[in-house]
């Protein structure tokens, strides 16, 4: 369910406009300055509509375009409206709202919001390290400054610099990825710039680069890290200039390209090395999204395993797989993952294609998995049934404390939430 923010004078009357979804009202005359003591938390919403018949809405507009969509609407005005778009309105509307037009401009808009309530599409999580990441996301997609991001190989950056450009401005116009380290060095000029018929041996016709195809969209360099001196000598003078020359060509090309690259090196390192261009590394790290590791938020592993479980799930023809052990949930959660969420992927779909049951097992999962010594050990069943009345007392004992309040209970275990929720389901705890 969408959180929509109403900023109007007559927010009270449009509320059964909205009654389909759920929204704060704000009265602009009360609220003042939405930068005030009495500024609302604009991180919830999803979306704001903005009466340009209030004062100051100018100001309003220019908060709001960094974190949301925001639809302008107001009395007939061509003027105002034209003012609106120029400061980054998302849409305008003209009084009086009608709910099938707020459904249409809703559908419209809909997919700058989240593609999962924890995340962005294939980007989950509800660990602090990655709430930061998704505010740096959603600022970044406002902003046309170039984006660096960085962290470890299989941490997801690709689906960041495709959620940026999602929801981007530029997202009707292509988003194209050069893959710096898996193209040769030799190839990567044309792939990039393209050429013109003759210009070399086998050059039979004139073929335009990803930069030109991409004009007007965004262009993603994937491991800029791994690029020559002489690349990077190009690449900055295409960021300077902002044209392009084809390969045997005798005139620029001017191209507008929104620049997002990625890279797991250490680019200020090697800078310092003196194998990156640190005039390119200023350009290119505008704004900085850092991705953490797996293994630093191990709190988000339960929630990515349900993900990929659902995302694998049908392609078994055979068999339902509904979802995961508690056993199995704790072996995955006490990984070190080095190659990361695209590691953790890798063990579920794996898993799925090799489980006979509806729910994965530890025994599903590959050996390397179950090497630990902490999974060796082995218990007999009325040495297992102790420690299941040891533990339902200590839960019961920590839910009272916490006054039955989950969270802080499981805090004080020393667990995840949703792992002392499965355990109560499972001891049949009382809450």
């Amino acid at each position: 369910m969408l959180n929509v923010l109403i900023i109007s004078d007559e927010a009270k009357e449009l509320y059964e406009l909205f009654k389909s979804v759920r929204f704060a009202r704000q009265d602009s005359k009360q609220k003042g300055d939405l930068s005030g003591n009495n500024s609302v938390n604009l991180s919830k919403y999803d979306i704001a509509f903005l009466d340009l018949n209030t004062m100051g809405w100018q100001q309003r507009l220019l908060e709001l375009r960094q974190l949301m969509p925001v639809i302008a609407f107001s009395k007939p005005d061509i003027k105002m409206a034209v003012e609106s778009m120029k400061l980054g309105a998302s849409d305008f509307l003209e009084k009086p709202l009608a709910s099938e037009i707020l459904s249409d401009v809703i559908s419209r808009h809909r997919k700058k919001f989240l593609g999962h309530k924890y995340g962005f599409d294939e980007i989950i999580g509800t660990s602090k390290l990655m709430q930061e990441v998704f505010s740096l996301i959603k600022k970044a997609a406002v902003s046309e400054s170039n984006v660096l991001i960085t962290g470890e190989s299989g941490t997801g950056k690709e689906p960041v610099a495709k959620a940026i450009h999602k929801w981007s401005p530029r997202d009707k116009k292509p988003f194209m990825t050069i893959n710096c380290s898996a193209i040769p060095d030799t190839l990567l000029e044309s792939e990039l710039f393209g050429f013109e018929k003759g210009s070399f041996t086998g050059a039979n016709y004139t073929k335009k680069g990803l930069v030109e195809i991409a004009s007007g969209g965004t262009l993603f360099f994937d491991e800029i890290g791994d690029v020559s001196p002489l690349f990077q000598t190009k690449v900055l003078r295409m960021l300077q200039e902002g044209e392009i020359m084809r390969i045997g060509g005798a005139h620029h090309i001017k191209v507008d390209v929104r620049i997002i690259s990625a890279s797991n090196k250490d680019l200020m390192s090697e800078c310092k090395k003196g194998t990156f261009r640190d005039d390119l590394f200023y350009r290119l790290n505008v704004i900085n999204i850092h991705l953490p590791p797996l293994r630093e938020r191990l709190e988000d592993v339960p929630l990515l395993v349900e993900h990929f479980i659902n995302k694998h799930a049908p392609k078994r023809k055979d068999m339902l797989i509904r979802g995961i052990s508690d056993e199995a949930l704790n072996v995955l959660i006490k990984c070190s993952y080095p190659g990361n969420v695209r590691e953790l992927e890798n063990i579920i779909e794996r898993t799925i294609s090799f489980t006979n049951s509806p729910e994965i097992l530890v025994s599903d999962f590959p050996s390397y998995l179950l090497q630990s010594p902490s999974q060796k050990r082995s218990f007999t069943p009325r040495l297992k049934e102790e420690l299941a009345a040891l533990e339902k007392e200590l839960i019961w004992s920590a839910l009272q404390e916490s006054r039955g309040n989950i969270s802080k209970a499981a805090a004080s275990l020393g667990i995840f939430r949703q792992q002392l929720q499965r355990k109560i389901k499972k001891l049949k705890i009382a809450t």
